[in-house]
């Protein structure tokens, strides 16, 4: 084998070799007998009939299996088309309540915002109310502040001026102790003397009463109006808090709108974007 690979044979000796194989091969086959040819050959041709009619039923197979391969797919495909279709129309129905939600959300927010925006309104007007009329009770205040302290002074003169006048007078002197000029001492003289001495104490005590009288009206309005404007000021705190918690609630209300509606708006765009490719499998389905 070796040798044989090794041998170098020209192109030309070649073709001249394979020309007269031809020949001898054309010589062997003229002198066969033509039955014997016409058997090999009915056998050659035989054979290849039996190896063609097994690559029929072979493919013949094959069509078949390929086709109930097919049906399958596609009643695969078509089921899944099904679904997807369903699965399509309940996300549109879900994307019309969102909208319908969305919208009915933002009509609540701007109902909320109104009516906050009023009662805020009517919040500050009341504050505003109570704070003048804190103002106006410490005005108040200070007048009777100003005043008790004038009938005070007033008093005090008054008093002074009756002790001087008594302790001037030689006559009613002796009517007062030493120890409270506007109080009765033991009597000197006769009941004549005594009448018109009686009678300025009386006038005395009578005027001394009614300032004692106004001092204590005087001091109890002080006192009223102090509680008035404690009680105000609570009003005006408690108000305070209020706007405030109507204030913190508003926000926090607006935020989760607004998170509810970004929320949504991405569910929306997911949506879409899965119909999108899916509208074209409506013309196969």
């Amino acid at each position: 084998m070796e040798q044989a690979c090794n041998i170098k044979v020209p192109t030309k000796k070649l073709k001249k070799f394979e020309k007269e194989y031809q020949s001898l091969r054309e010589n062997q086959l003229q002198q066969e007998d033509p039955i014997h040819r016409y058997q090999r050959e009915n056998r050659r041709l035989q054979e290849a009939s039996m190896r063609l009619e097994q690559e029929n039923d072979d493919l013949a197979h094959e069509l078949v299996t390929s086709k109930i391969a097919l049906r399958s797919d596609l009643d695969q495909a078509e089921d899944k088309a099904d679904v997807l279709n369903k699965e399509l129309l309940s996300t549109k129905q879900r994307l019309v309540e969102t909208e319908e939600e969305k919208r009915r959300h933002e009509e609540e927010t701007a109902q909320l915002k109104e009516v906050f925006r009023r009662e805020l309104e009517k919040a500050e007007c009341e504050i505003k109310k109570t704070t003048a009329i804190i103002a106006e009770y410490k005005q108040i205040c200070s007048q009777l502040s100003t005043r008790l302290e004038k009938h005070q002074a007033a008093t005090k003169e008054e008093l002074d001026m009756v002790r001087s006048k008594v302790s001037g007078c030689e006559r009613c002197r002796g009517l007062f102790s030493s120890t409270d000029p506007l109080r009765p001492g033991s009597p000197r003289g006769g009941g004549a003397h005594t009448e018109p001495a009686d009678e300025e104490h009386d006038g005395l005590k009578e005027q001394l009463r009614h300032l004692e009288l106004e001092l204590a009206q005087t001091k109890l309005q002080l006192v009223e109006a102090r509680c008035r404007i404690q009680e105000l000021e609570h009003q005006r705190g408690v108000l305070m808090s209020e706007v405030q918690a109507a204030k913190n609630s508003w926000f926090s209300k607006t935020l989760g709108s607004l998170k509810s509606s970004s929320s949504s708006s991405p569910s929306s765009s997911s949506s879409s974007s899965q119909q999108t490719p899916s509208s074209p499998k409506d013309g196969p389905a």
